[in-house]
């Protein structure tokens, strides 16, 4: 897979309390791929990692959603944790540039509790897709079809439920992110 995202510019959406493994895992993935990767974040500097409940590494972040611009990015990475996209969708600009993202057609890899910042973007209506279980009300009350499944690709979605699904996740991801899949 090496070079498939050669001139590609991969945002990562993420806050304090992101599981570490979804992003850093995810984020090999794509810049073994060849892709530019970019962490956009609501505040800047360091954001704090999570195994689990169990706090990890920090992660630089390069650009904050007020810096950022989904024009400049081709496609959309949002790992989970409880707490980090709870924190994003709280946050208006950053469920702006998730909304923007989905508007213009581009696309997103989103895992574990991300959904929640599709759910709040209004980007969940009429796709499938999966999440940690506890999120299935949310996205069914979303107007969203959530099944349990490893991996799901809607449209221009990936999505997965937890860190176990990573390799497939990975792998639907880069194939979404590179054209090789096409948005149906």
């Amino acid at each position: 897979m090496a070079d498939v995202l050669k001139n590609k510019k991969v945002a990562i959406l993420a806050a304090d309390m992101f599981e570490r493994v979804e992003l850093e895992e995810p984020r090999k993935a794509l810049e073994d791929a060849g892709a530019d990767v970019e962490i956009v974040s609501i505040s800047g500097g360091e954001i704090q990692g999570f195994d689990h409940f169990d706090p990890a590494n920090t992660v630089k972040v390069d650009r904050t959603v007020e810096e950022a611009s989904p024009d400049d990015y081709d496609a959309l990475l949002v790992p989970g944790g409880v707490g980090n996209p709870d924190q994003l969708r709280g946050d208006e600009n950053a469920v702006s540039f998730v909304r923007a993202f989905h508007d213009a057609g581009k696309p997103m890899a989103v895992i574990c509790h991300g959904p929640w910042v599709l759910v709040e973007s209004g980007a969940v209506r009429g796709k499938r897709l999966t999440s940690w279980p506890t999120l299935e009300t949310d996205i069914r009350n979303a107007g969203g079809d959530w099944v349990d499944e490893e991996v799901v690709v809607s449209g221009n979605l990936v999505t997965s439920r937890k860190p176990d699904d990573i390799p497939a996740f990975n792998r639907e991801m880069l194939r979404i992110f590179s054209g090789e899949r096409v948005p149906a």
